[in-house]
């Protein structure tokens, strides 16, 4: 399903203004639920990478691509945003990790040859672009046969449009709220890395500003079927029961919800 009115151009530029702050912060480590959540899941979770041809798609920055490199990937990292690989590349040339940069759509992947990869990974990007059904068309259009599909996006059962916690009187989470789960209108939403050691302070920076494009959980596994992948397994990852006891804005995802969806298919 593709969007017109906020189409790939108004995301890329998004992610252009983005570009310099999210670099910064997410490289001095501000980024708390991708350092302590949802990407050590990840990595438990997807298969191994050592000696093989791996496409990071929705790069960004690079950082995470830089640790698939370090696990032994042939990495290539492809984002919609200029200045995004841009950080990226000026990062690969400090340290040179062998990694290539292309600046593209992974919903066309033009520049990359058919069955070029044998591994294709996204973090928590296929949930930003307005054509996921082009997006899964164009990787498996890239990846070997029977090349693996590993990506991870917020729960779209559990983060809505209309999601809010519920508290008591005391600032204990109770639950989670959800609400208009099957609304497909995108929308801009503004937020900062709030975290710093567990507590919650504003940066003093301009909030990030994120297109999101909601989808149903059916829309995700059907998108997937559709382009020819075989699902071999999904993951729902919950925060350790250590990191709860440690962090209370785990320990809520903790006891009530998953915040991320992971899937893992293969090309048939």
């Amino acid at each position: 399903m593709t969007d017109t009115t906020l189409d790939e151009a108004a995301v890329a530029a998004a992610w252009d203004r983005n570009a310099e702050t999210w670099a910064q912060e997410v490289r001095n480590g501000l980024d708390l639920y991708r350092e302590l959540y949802t990407f050590p899941a990840f990595l438990s979770f997807m298969p191994p990478i050592a000696g093989k041809r791996v496409i990071d798609l929705g790069c960004g920055e690079g950082s995470n691509t830089r640790r698939f490199a370090r696990l032994g990937g042939i990495m290539t990292g492809v984002d919609l945003s200029s200045e995004m690989i841009g950080c990226a590349r000026e990062q690969e040339e400090k340290e040179p990790l062998e990694i290539a940069y292309e600046i593209g759509s992974f919903s066309e992947l033009s520049p990359l040859a058919d069955g070029e990869f044998d591994v294709a990974l996204s973090t928590m990007a296929l949930m930003d672009g307005p054509d996921l059904s082009g997006a899964l068309k164009a990787i498996s259009r890239v990846l070997k046969p029977g090349g693996a599909l590993c990506f991870s996006v917020l729960h779209p059962c559990f983060v809505t449009p209309a999601v809010k916690w519920l508290t008591d009187s005391a600032g204990a989470h109770l639950g989670l709220r959800v609400g208009r789960y099957f609304e497909r209108e995108p929308f801009i939403e503004y937020w900062r890395f709030s975290r710093r050691d567990g507590s919650e302070q504003k940066q003093g920076t301009e909030p990030f500003e994120v297109p999101r494009f909601p989808r149903t959980l059916s829309d995700y596994i059907n998108s997937v079927s559709d382009a020819g992948f075989r699902i071999v397994k999904l993951e729902e990852p919950r925060p350790s029961e250590e990191l709860a006891r440690k962090h209370d804005w785990l320990n809520r995802w903790y006891q009530h919800a998953p915040l991320v969806l992971f899937v893992l298919a293969v090309k048939a």
